[in-house]
């Protein structure tokens, strides 16, 4: 990360969390700086080097590094996390629209994936469920990727032997649809209306109306051109497990704490980092020009209910008509085939012309 990205959290950190203060003893002498600390925590998270590895360089032991990352990521994930691993706003949301349609697939808000993350100190009573046939104990992370590697959702916990169907079960990712707590979102495709966006999946996940699949096995110009370009946009949560893990080693390599809550605080932790540095970077690797884009006005087919109220009550049959047509099979195909024939008619005339 940039240099004025880190001093502003070691000043966020020093000015408001206490262990990060500088103290003096009985004699006067000054304790660990705050700059100390948190170079200490950064250099576990982003080499994934053992705590005892800065002793000579920031002149101070094991115990203390160890300590000095526990409480750097729990500062992090108390001052940032509501910033930094929110769900989309209605502006998000507008913004992130526009930018599907940019890419050919109107009411897209992302692509969603799950990443495993090998547990190399699995208490042994635990390994049988946290590992999958003969390989080593892992812990599962589902996680929702836009355009430019941002991370809309995080869902870290489950053990190794699901696969991302039983994660999805478990999953938080559609709580705030299902509780009428989402901004409402219309968009249009091939001349037909829909209100519910969607995520762009592999294969293994179920075919509802929130998920859109590639086509496996396309036949003919019009599948294939849908195949490639679905398969070239989801890619983006795939790329953003890359980066954060080439950010973050000690996500990378495996886990060597005991604690799964420890474990999973630092996952929080460095998603929440990662989030900051592409905020902090988001102009230099931009994909598409937003410039011009401000939320709010009209983009085009997709919209968002801005004056939408978060807080409307909810029952239980308003709840379970959601859900249904979260899992709506039928709506799934409708969308489907009016994306396919979308993208035909925006791209189709290059693919004659090449």
């Amino acid at each position: 990360m940039n240099k004025s990205l880190f001093m502003r959290i070691v000043h966020r950190l020093s000015n408001e969390v206490e262990y990060f203060r500088q103290k003096k003893d009985a004699l006067g002498r000054l304790s660990l700086s705050a700059l100390q600390k948190c170079t200490a925590a950064i250099r576990v998270l982003a080499y994934g080097s053992a705590a005892d590895a800065v002793d000579e360089y920031l002149r101070h032991g094991e115990t203390t590094a160890r300590a000095c990352v526990e409480h750097f990521v729990e500062g992090v994930i108390n001052l940032f996390g509501g910033e930094y691993l929110r769900r989309p706003t209605p502006a998000d949301l507008q913004r992130l629209l526009y930018i599907g349609e940019q890419s050919g697939f109107p009411g897209m808000v992302g692509s969603i994936d799950c990443m495993h993350w090998e547990w190399k100190n699995c208490p042994t009573a635990w390994k049988g469920q946290y590992s999958r046939g003969s390989g080593k104990p892992t812990i599962v992370l589902e996680a929702v990727a836009s355009y430019d590697l941002w991370i809309w959702h995080a869902f870290f916990g489950p053990p190794g032997t699901l696969n991302d169907i039983n994660v999805l079960d478990r999953s938080p990712v559609f709580d705030d649809i299902i509780q009428g707590q989402a901004p409402q979102v219309t968009y249009s495709v091939n001349g037909r209306e829909y209100h519910l966006a969607y995520y762009l999946t592999d294969g293994i996940y179920p075919k509802w109306a929130t998920f859109i699949q590639s086509i496996s096995m396309p036949q003919g110009p019009k599948a294939a051109l849908f195949a490639q370009y679905q398969e070239a946009v989801r890619k983006d949560v795939e790329r953003a497990f890359g980066v954060l893990q080439a950010r973050f080693a000690i996500v990378k390599n495996p886990a060597l704490f005991w604690d799964k809550d420890k474990i999973g605080r630092i996952m929080r932790a460095c998603i929440i980092l990662h989030n900051m540095i592409v905020e902090d970077e988001r102009e230099g690797y931009m994909h598409f020009n937003v410039s011009e884009f401000h939320p709010g006005q009209d983009t085009g087919t997709s919209q968002v209910d801005l004056t939408y109220s978060t807080d409307i009550p909810s029952n239980i049959a308003n709840m379970m008509g959601v859900r249904t047509r979260i899992r709506d099979r039928q709506m799934h195909q409708q969308l489907k085939a009016d994306l396919v024939e979308h993208l035909w008619s925006k791209f189709g005339r290059d693919q004659d012309n090449n």
